[in-house]
């Protein structure tokens, strides 16, 4: 069986790359999916429908084309991993947790320690908590063993 990994959450590390170089050199059965990381084309995804003149609809026009690739991909995905950074807030990644836990689909969170209490809800759901993308990949071997 090959594994869908959802990759969800914060896009200004490496941290994707890490759990993917790993998972390869380990030879894993996975493959990995994810939303748009890139932060400007995100932004855009609905420009193409015609460019509302208030950045609030604009937001909200490329939210939704954003979330055909997203909701389809978290509905695919055998489990998703989760990660929330320090720096910013990632509200999406909340988001993607909630779905998750609303139809079943097991997830691991990825944060440091200093955010455990703000995501305690979320990670109350979560099958587990990783600090490192280091301990993913072992997450990854134990199941697909």
């Amino acid at each position: 069986m090959i594994w869908t990994v959802y990759l969800s959450g914060e896009i200004h590390t490496d941290w994707r790359e890490q759990i993917a170089a790993g998972a390869e050199a380990a030879g894993l059965p996975v493959e990995f999916v994810s939303a748009n990381t890139d932060h400007d084309s995100s932004d855009a995804a609905g420009d193409f429908l015609g460019k509302p003149e208030h950045n609030f609809w604009r937001d909200h026009q490329s939210s939704k084309v954003n979330a055909i690739r997203t909701k389809t991909l978290l509905e695919q995905c055998d489990l998703a991993v989760i990660r929330f950074g320090d720096k910013y807030k990632q509200w999406n990644a909340a988001f993607d947790a909630g779905y998750c836990a609303a139809m079943g689909t097991p997830y691991v969170t990825l944060h440091d320690e200093a955010i455990v209490h703000p995501l305690k809800e979320v990670d109350a759901a979560a099958m587990a908590w990783a600090q490192t993308p280091e301990q993913v990949v072992e997450l990854l071997k134990y199941i697909t063993a």
